[in-house]
């Protein structure tokens, strides 16, 4: 089910300051890192450039950008897409974890760059595999930490982005630097596998549809971003994921 942050009413996080919301981050990676996949949120650096092609997308349209953005966590890269959105700019935020729905629901209200663009963000508390979005994209942002999923699941999810993105669409998503050496170092022989497994998936991918990647040092721990696009020019189509 679709849910925007109007009827929605937060068990946590409720007009909290940004502090709030890194502690339950750091919650939630303790008690999920399988699925929350990070030690820290997104720093300012990061989210920065996974943010970029947003201005890119709408100086190819003339006009207004529809942006899809999954693994939220509590906002940090949400905060600056928000920071950027246009007038008449679209921003659906994809997160799963109920907790970190609630921080995002309530820092619609409080926190001061979500607020003042809550009434072009809406928050779906669904998997991406999952979630009926109802529309396309021309910029997706990805957050989800592919490293800790199984090889089908990032395919799934990367063929779920390809098929909601618009034609030329932009899709950046990061991974952290040194993840590799460090399973094979404590890893089982299994878990190493499944590493390297699922970095020839995001490989495959890079290698069909990317046109870019970066280092981003300032982030704990410092991570890649790479950025793909779909075939074609930028435009609209009339399908609806």
């Amino acid at each position: 089910m679709d849910l925007t942050h109007a009827p929605h009413k937060p068990t946590t996080g409720l007009g909290l300051p940004y502090r709030s919301g890194r502690l339950t981050f750091l919650r939630e990676a303790a008690r999920t890192f399988r699925t929350t996949g990070a030690v820290a949120p997104s720093s300012g650096p990061l989210a920065t450039r996974l943010a970029a092609p947003l201005a890119l997308a709408r100086a190819e349209l003339g006009g207004p950008v529809s942006v899809l953005e999954v693994g939220a966590g509590t906002g940090p890269v949400t905060r600056m897409l928000a920071s950027r959105l246009g007038p008449a700019d679209r921003l659906d935020v994809v997160e799963v974890n109920p907790r970190f729905v609630d921080v995002l629901h309530g820092a619609l209200r409080t926190d001061p760059a979500l607020s003042a663009a809550s009434d072009r963000i809406r928050i779906i508390a669904e998997s991406i595999t999952e979630a009926r979005l109802g529309r396309r994209y021309d910029v997706i942002v990805s957050c989800l930490p592919f490293t800790n999923f199984a090889p089908d699941m990032v395919r799934t999810v990367l063929e779920r982005y390809f098929s909601v993105l618009e034609p030329g669409g932009h899709l950046t998503y990061f991974a952290y630097l040194g993840t590799e050496a460090t399973r094979a170092l404590v890893a089982d022989r299994a878990e190493a596998a499944r590493h390297r497994a699922v970095a020839a998936v995001l490989d495959g991918f890079t290698a069909r549809y990317g046109v870019g990647d970066s280092l981003v040092l300032r982030n704990l721990p410092p991570a890649r971003v790479r950025h793909l696009r779909a075939p074609g020019p930028l435009g609209r189509t009339e399908a609806v994921a």
